[in-house]
């Protein structure tokens, strides 16, 4: 094993005022960089990034320079004027897709698209300098859990050349909900949240491969903590990811708004 080999990591990304708003998730995840080899680059597996709404095609990022793209609405200027200018890796890129060409899975580089902000709000907090450089890898939220896996395991060697590999998404996620409950940032979670957190963390701990990637229909609430799966596909590639054996560790867990759970999980 490489001296610089990393852990895959889960990461909940929450609301994108998590770039702004004091919470534990910001204060951990503001930690989480310097507890870490540094790595040589980092791949981001975002939620925000769907292949399911590019006719089907998986994309990895090939830009030298991607912009900060600022996927959502409503927000303070503030938020709309933050960039995160880390460098592209194209080398990466095309190393990515020839990886997961090798296990049959088809991905195309985009040379123009950017970082969204499941990639950029928590890496803004672990790495501020923006000085490694950052490639992005859609998820498929109309593919199975299994098929997600599988594209982590493919990605698994880039662990021995100081890649960071990341999926980011959230542990709940549940916006309608969350609009209409209207919850103070650090409100208690309620039962139907904390009842699905609990059961993946001991189905993780328990190394239930198959129950995690099942956990919208098997664990307690699972449809009302994911009522579409593209939130949770990036813990599936994370785990994929950490290789063989699997063993997982929770590094973080709290809750924003009550209803985003923001666990965060290390696989190796």
């Amino acid at each position: 094993m490489s001296m610089r080999r990393l852990p895959s990591l889960f990461l909940s990304h929450g609301s994108p005022m998590m770039a702004l708003e004091p919470s534990p998730a910001r204060d951990f995840l503001a930690g989480l960089g310097t507890q870490l080899p540094r790595p040589r680059a980092i791949l981001v597996v975002s939620a925000h990034h769907d292949a399911a709404y590019q006719g089907g095609r998986a994309t990895v990022t090939a830009a030298s320079a991607p912009p900060t793209i600022h996927d959502f609405g409503g927000f303070p200027d503030e938020l709309f004027a933050m960039r995160y200018p880390a460098p592209g890796d194209p080398v990466l890129a095309a190393r990515v897709v020839d990886l997961l060409a090798g296990h049959g899975l088809t991905v195309n580089a985009d040379p123009d698209r950017g970082l969204d902000h499941g990639a950029w709000v928590p890496l803004s907090l672990m790495y501020p300098h923006a000085d490694i450089p950052v490639v992005q890898l859609s998820i498929a939220s109309n593919a199975t859990p299994e098929w997600h896996y599988a594209l982590g395991q493919a990605l698994t060697p880039l662990r021995d050349d100081g890649v960071l590999v990341v999926g980011s998404g959230s542990i709940t996620h549940n916006l309608r909900a969350l609009f209409s409950a209207r919850l103070a940032i650090d409100a208690p979670a309620p039962t139907w949240v904390t009842a699905f957190t609990d059961w993946i963390a001991e189905r993780m701990a328990a190394g239930a491969i198959d129950d995690v990637l099942h956990s919208i229909e098997r664990a307690p609430h699972g449809a009302d903590n994911h009522p579409t799966p593209d939130h949770i596909l990036p813990l599936f590639v994370a785990m994929g990811a950490g290789g063989s054996p699997f063993r997982a560790e929770r590094l973080h867990h709290s809750t924003t708004y009550g209803l985003l759970a923001m666990d965060v999980y290390a696989f190796d």
